[in-house]
């Protein structure tokens, strides 16, 4: 699980509509997709000097099922020609309940698609259309039926909470209901409102309003301890697995600061010491591609210093916490480690300084206290 390897990550750019509280690249103009797949082909040429090999591959979105079964595997498979994956790499792609098919399914793993995500995000009907969403429940129980009796032995869903007109009952209902397909992987996103989502400009027309922070904290709570007696291990602020073998080996690469390509409008890369990120349209992306320039967007080279105090953050969103030997050269790191111990905030094991639930729930503050 813990590989050096890089990762690599396809921003498929489309989706059939955006939903209320998404703030991730996506464009609705699937006339597009021609294009776009064209110039991804063009952008993993570019990039095959310095990325050859991969352990993960993650294709996310926008919506990658919208994707035909053709385009799909054209695309895979021009990847394989480009880039070496090792044995065993583990493949994902995001999918939207109602775009599943058996035949999708099967053309998934025939190009050697080893776990589905599936974007579930709620199970009560009321809740998905005030997100946007374009199924309903009767999709998403269905589409996990399918999932299931198609054979993928890895599949995570993916829920939202914390929202207006959600109750902590609702909520619960969802995960109960969700427990009884017991999916190898859960995701549960605390609901957090950007400026340039419409929920951003719905708060701030006064429409609708962010949910409390007694409440947020109450249902995180909750979540972690049904999900910990259900059997998951809550390994990340927002993500439980049924054991060791279905964290998701590709997120987990951001989280331990290992390389890794993005591919695609908007999409990020990292290559220490050096990050940098697409331009966020289609258009751009397609003309800059199309004249045999990279796509980029911007960049930025992190010092030492810079590179460390990352590592840190990222490393106290995870159960596996930071290694005590990071944190010897900064100011005062004995007294704020008893400090964080008393407070029932961290604990130190193995030589390293794990996060509590409750530390979770802090997870962007605490490291701060570490920093110059």
């Amino acid at each position: 699980m813990n590989e050096p390897s890089p990762g690599l990550y396809v921003h498929v750019p489309f989706c059939k509509s955006k939903c209320n509280y998404c703030g991730f690249y996506s464009s609705t103009g699937l006339e597009a997709i021609d294009d776009w797949l064209g110039s991804l082909r063009e952008e993993a040429a570019l990039n095959s000097v310095e990325f050859e090999t991969f352990g993960t591959l993650y294709i996310g979105g926008g919506t990658p099922s919208l994707l035909s079964e053709r385009r799909f595997a054209k695309m895979v498979e021009y990847l394989r020609s480009v880039y070496r994956f090792l044995p065993g790499a583990e493949i994902t792609i995001e999918v939207n309940p109602d775009d599943i098919t058996p035949n999708k399914l099967k053309s998934y793993k025939e190009t050697g698609v080893n776990r589905i995500s599936l974007g579930v995000q709620s199970l009560n009907d009321r809740q998905l259309s005030f997100l946007g969403r374009r199924h309903r429940s009767a999709d998403a129980l269905r589409a996990l039926d399918v999932i299931h009796e198609s054979g993928f032995s890895n599949v995570g869903v993916d829920l939202i909470y914390g929202f207006e007109g959600q109750s902590a009952s609702s909520w619960k209902k969802t995960l109960s209901s969700i427990l009884e397909f017991m999916p190898e992987h859960i995701s549960c996103y605390l609901m957090s409102i950007e400026p340039c989502t419409r929920f951003g400009g719905m708060v701030s027309d006064g429409l609708i309003k962010e949910t409390g922070e007694d409440l947020q904290v109450e249902l995180y709570i909750d979540t972690s301890e049904i999900l910990s007696s259900a059997g998951y291990i809550h390994y990340e602020v927002s993500n439980f697995s049924l054991g060791d073998e279905f964290v998701s080996r590709h997120n987990s690469k951001y989280w331990r600061h290992v390389d890794y390509l993005g591919l695609g409008p908007s999409a990020h890369s990292f290559l220490k010491p050096r990050r940098w990120w697409n331009v966020r349209s289609v258009d751009d992306y397609c003309r800059m591609l199309g004249d045999g320039k990279k796509p980029l967007g911007g960049q930025e080279v992190l010092s030492d210093r810079q590179l460390e105090n990352e590592s840190i953050l990222l490393g106290m969103r995870t159960r596996e916490g930071v290694d005590i030997e990071q944190l010897r050269n900064r100011p005062e790191w004995e007294r704020i480690l008893e400090s964080l111990e008393r407070g029932s905030l961290a604990e130190v094991v193995g030589g390293r300084l794990i996060p509590t639930l409750k530390g979770y729930l802090f997870a962007d503050s605490l490291p701060l206290l570490f920093m110059d």
